[in-house]
């Protein structure tokens, strides 16, 4: 087996954290855990330290951010094999030497396990992505019994759970850390499918996603931070500069007025323009030509972006 390295990065929330290094550190293959405290606001460090002694704590100086998070432990572990677990997932007993042997197949550059929502529904098999390069989280809401479903295509793992092998990871970095959170792995997913590097669906890897741990679901600060996620790299990736450039914009605008009439803010709004600012100074990334869902077509890139659409799978 390779060696396997788990990085969990917090903010907080203790009960969650607890209940999720309890299962990582209970797991059948030896998997080292590193958590990466990312300036908490509570106490919730200390009680890693004081009821965890087995795991390696790194600890931030400043809130920087699920990307900076994620970077410093990738930087302070060693394994073939690199798992991020958000804090508020609970794991399989399996599931990490599972993912781990996926990697078997050189082709392989990332893996995701079947990530279910606490009441049994399936949370998500991995992202896609359209040509505009909207992401999706794969299946969210379906029953289980969508498990198996090549289509849409699977671009990358998503980010609650998300195995990576380690020499295919460009500059040492996983994520670009101008994004704070959200569309971090979806940026991952696309420089490692331009780079031929494919991804997998693990069926025997299994976790529980209880969401929100850190934003808070459906909190302003969440909307802001995905918009701001969309649009930088919108800007990156120079989408507009494509023959996507209309539907992209289109399609932006439709989104961001639902989310305005339903939440009476602007933070959809104002992610975006942010976000689309900074990627538009940072250099160009090419997309990959294989890995996006072709497929999805206008119409359907809005349907897919409701649980809706998923429950009929």
């Amino acid at each position: 087996m390779p060696t396997i390295d788990a990085i969990v990065p917090i903010y907080g929330h203790w009960e969650m954290v607890q209940r999720c290094l309890a299962r990582l550190v209970a797991q059948e293959t030896a998997t080292r855990v590193i958590v990466v405290d990312d300036c908490s606001p509570d106490d919730t460090a200390e009680r890693v330290a004081a009821s965890f002694p087995q795991v390696e704590l790194v600890r931030m100086q400043v809130n920087s951010g699920f990307a900076a998070a994620c970077n410093a432990g990738f930087a302070a572990g060693t394994g073939d094999i690199v798992v991020l677990v958000n804090s508020d997932v609970e794991s399989a007993p399996a599931m990490t030497g599972c993912l781990a042997r996926a990697f078997e197949d050189p082709a392989i550059g990332s893996a995701a396990p079947v990530i279910l929502q606490p009441d049994g529904r399936l949370d998500a098999l991995g992202i896609c992505a359209d040509p505009t390069l909207a992401g999706f989280v794969r299946f969210h809401g379906a029953s289980q019994e969508a498990v198996g479903r090549s289509a849409p295509t699977l671009l990358g793992p998503y980010g609650a759970v998300a195995a990576y092998r380690r020499a295919t990871i460009p500059n040492g970095l996983l994520f670009d850390e101008n994004i704070f959170m959200y569309g971090e792995e979806l940026d991952l997913a696309l420089r490692l499918r331009a780079a031929g590097h494919s991804s997998r669906v693990v069926q025997d890897a299994r976790a529980v996603h209880l969401g929100g741990a850190t934003t808070g679901k459906g909190s302003a600060r969440q909307r802001y931070l995905a918009g701001y996620g969309r649009g930088y790299l919108l800007g990156k990736y120079r989408v507009l500069h494509t023959k996507w450039a209309v539907r992209a914009v289109l399609t932006e605008t439709i989104v961001v007025s639902l989310r305005l009439l339903a939440s009476r803010d602007t933070s959809a709004l104002r992610g975006r323009i942010d976000g689309f600012r900074s990627g538009r100074i940072v250099p160009a990334a090419t997309a990959p030509v294989l890995g996006l869902e072709t497929r999805i077509g206008f119409l359907r890139s809005l349907r897919m972006r409701s649980d809706a659409y998923w429950a009929r799978f």
